[in-house]
Protein backbone atom coordinates (compact mmCIF):
# COMPACT_ATOMS: atom_id res chain seq x y z
CA UNK A 1 0.00 0.00 0.00
CA UNK A 2 1.47 3.39 -0.97
CA UNK A 3 2.35 5.86 1.76
CA UNK A 4 -0.49 8.17 0.66
CA UNK A 5 -3.05 5.41 1.21
CA UNK A 6 -1.58 4.49 4.60
CA UNK A 7 -1.75 8.12 5.71
CA UNK A 8 -5.33 8.39 4.44
CA UNK A 9 -6.26 5.16 6.25
CA UNK A 10 -4.79 6.55 9.49
CA UNK A 11 -6.67 9.81 8.92
CA UNK A 12 -10.02 8.02 8.59
CA UNK A 13 -9.31 5.96 11.72
CA UNK A 14 -8.48 9.19 13.55
CA UNK A 15 -11.70 10.78 12.29
CA UNK A 16 -13.56 7.73 13.63
CA UNK A 17 -11.96 8.33 17.02
CA UNK A 18 -13.09 11.96 16.90
CA UNK A 19 -16.56 10.81 15.82
CA UNK A 20 -16.51 8.44 18.78
CA UNK A 21 -16.25 11.48 21.03
CA UNK A 22 -19.48 12.88 19.58
CA UNK A 23 -21.89 10.81 21.60
CA UNK A 24 -25.54 10.55 20.67
CA UNK A 25 -27.50 10.46 23.96
CA UNK A 26 -29.61 7.40 23.21
CA UNK A 27 -29.03 5.17 26.21
CA UNK A 28 -25.73 3.40 25.55
CA UNK A 29 -22.49 5.34 25.94
CA UNK A 30 -20.92 3.84 22.82
CA UNK A 31 -23.53 5.14 20.36
CA UNK A 32 -21.72 7.91 18.53
CA UNK A 33 -20.74 9.37 15.16
CA UNK A 34 -17.89 6.86 14.78
CA UNK A 35 -19.13 5.10 11.63
CA UNK A 36 -19.56 8.27 9.57
CA UNK A 37 -15.87 8.42 8.52
CA UNK A 38 -15.95 4.74 7.55
CA UNK A 39 -19.00 5.36 5.37
CA UNK A 40 -17.15 8.15 3.58
CA UNK A 41 -14.01 6.01 3.33
CA UNK A 42 -15.67 3.79 0.69
CA UNK A 43 -14.69 6.50 -1.80
CA UNK A 44 -11.03 5.77 -1.13
CA UNK A 45 -10.79 2.16 0.07
CA UNK A 46 -12.00 -1.31 -0.78
CA UNK A 47 -14.61 -3.09 1.33
CA UNK A 48 -12.08 -4.62 3.77
CA UNK A 49 -10.44 -1.24 4.32
CA UNK A 50 -13.72 0.55 5.03
CA UNK A 51 -14.76 -2.32 7.29
CA UNK A 52 -11.50 -2.11 9.25
CA UNK A 53 -12.00 1.62 9.74
CA UNK A 54 -15.51 0.96 11.08
CA UNK A 55 -14.36 -1.82 13.42
CA UNK A 56 -11.50 0.23 14.86
CA UNK A 57 -13.72 3.30 15.07
CA UNK A 58 -16.27 1.40 17.14
CA UNK A 59 -13.61 0.07 19.50
CA UNK A 60 -12.32 3.61 20.05
CA UNK A 61 -15.85 4.90 20.61
CA UNK A 62 -16.54 2.11 23.10
CA UNK A 63 -13.28 2.84 24.88
CA UNK A 64 -14.18 6.52 25.18
CA UNK A 65 -17.56 5.46 26.63
CA UNK A 66 -15.93 3.14 29.16
CA UNK A 67 -16.75 -0.14 27.35
CA UNK A 68 -20.33 -0.25 28.69
CA UNK A 69 -20.96 -3.68 27.16
CA UNK A 70 -17.56 -5.12 28.08
CA UNK A 71 -16.29 -7.87 25.78
CA UNK A 72 -19.42 -7.65 23.63
CA UNK A 73 -17.74 -4.69 21.93
CA UNK A 74 -15.53 -7.16 20.06
CA UNK A 75 -18.70 -8.68 18.57
CA UNK A 76 -20.05 -5.21 17.79
CA UNK A 77 -16.81 -4.22 16.04
CA UNK A 78 -17.09 -7.36 13.88
CA UNK A 79 -20.68 -6.40 13.08
CA UNK A 80 -19.51 -2.91 12.15
CA UNK A 81 -16.90 -4.45 9.87
CA UNK A 82 -19.61 -6.53 8.19
CA UNK A 83 -22.01 -3.58 7.84
CA UNK A 84 -19.37 -1.41 6.18
CA UNK A 85 -18.11 -4.28 4.06
CA UNK A 86 -21.63 -4.71 2.67
CA UNK A 87 -22.04 -0.94 2.26
CA UNK A 88 -18.76 -0.72 0.33
CA UNK A 89 -19.64 -3.66 -1.91
CA UNK A 90 -23.02 -2.10 -2.72
CA UNK A 91 -21.33 1.26 -3.38
CA UNK A 92 -18.78 -0.33 -5.71
CA UNK A 93 -21.55 -2.23 -7.52
CA UNK A 94 -23.45 0.97 -8.23
CA UNK A 95 -26.31 0.45 -5.76
CA UNK A 96 -26.24 4.13 -4.80
CA UNK A 97 -29.55 4.29 -2.87
CA UNK A 98 -29.79 0.73 -1.61
CA UNK A 99 -26.44 0.95 0.17
CA UNK A 100 -27.89 3.50 2.61
CA UNK A 101 -30.94 1.37 3.39
CA UNK A 102 -28.71 -1.68 3.82
CA UNK A 103 -26.35 0.13 6.20
CA UNK A 104 -29.12 1.57 8.36
CA UNK A 105 -30.93 -1.79 8.48
CA UNK A 106 -27.84 -3.86 9.24
CA UNK A 107 -26.37 -1.43 11.76
CA UNK A 108 -29.67 -0.38 13.31
CA UNK A 109 -31.54 -3.68 13.54
CA UNK A 110 -29.66 -6.79 12.43
CA UNK A 111 -26.53 -6.02 14.48
CA UNK A 112 -28.69 -5.90 17.62
CA UNK A 113 -30.26 -9.34 17.06
CA UNK A 114 -27.50 -11.34 18.84
CA UNK A 115 -28.12 -9.26 21.95
CA UNK A 116 -31.73 -10.43 22.01
CA UNK A 117 -30.31 -13.83 22.91
CA UNK A 118 -27.05 -12.86 24.64
CA UNK A 119 -28.47 -10.22 27.00
CA UNK A 120 -32.26 -9.99 26.88
CA UNK A 121 -35.20 -9.18 24.62
CA UNK A 122 -35.72 -5.99 26.65
CA UNK A 123 -32.17 -4.83 25.80
CA UNK A 124 -32.82 -5.49 22.11
CA UNK A 125 -36.09 -3.54 22.07
CA UNK A 126 -34.60 -0.68 24.07
CA UNK A 127 -31.50 -0.44 21.88
CA UNK A 128 -32.93 -0.70 18.35
CA UNK A 129 -34.59 2.75 18.18
CA UNK A 130 -31.36 4.45 19.29
CA UNK A 131 -29.28 2.42 16.88
CA UNK A 132 -31.61 3.28 14.01
CA UNK A 133 -31.42 6.99 14.82
CA UNK A 134 -27.63 6.89 15.18
CA UNK A 135 -27.24 4.90 11.95
CA UNK A 136 -29.42 7.38 10.08
CA UNK A 137 -27.47 10.35 11.50
CA UNK A 138 -24.13 8.78 10.56
CA UNK A 139 -25.45 8.01 7.08
CA UNK A 140 -26.91 11.50 6.60
CA UNK A 141 -23.67 13.26 7.51
CA UNK A 142 -21.60 10.87 5.38
CA UNK A 143 -24.02 11.30 2.48
CA UNK A 144 -23.67 15.06 2.71
CA UNK A 145 -19.86 14.86 2.78
CA UNK A 146 -19.35 12.29 0.06
CA UNK A 147 -19.88 14.65 -2.92
CA UNK A 148 -17.28 17.02 -1.47
CA UNK A 149 -14.86 14.16 -0.83
CA UNK A 150 -15.38 12.86 -4.37
CA UNK A 151 -14.21 16.22 -5.70
CA UNK A 152 -11.19 16.16 -3.42
CA UNK A 153 -10.38 12.61 -4.51
CA UNK A 154 -10.44 13.60 -8.19
CA UNK A 155 -8.16 16.58 -7.58
CA UNK A 156 -5.71 14.62 -5.44
CA UNK A 157 -5.62 11.66 -7.86
CA UNK A 158 -6.01 9.11 -5.07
Amino acid sequence: MPAKKIALFALFISLSAVGGMIKIPLGIASIAMDSMPALAAVLFFSAPGAGAIAALGHLMSAMLGGFPLGPFHVLISLEMFAALFLFAKLHQSGWRRSKWIAFISVNGIIAAVPFYFLLSPAFFYATVPGLLIASALNAAVAGALMPVLSGIKEKALL
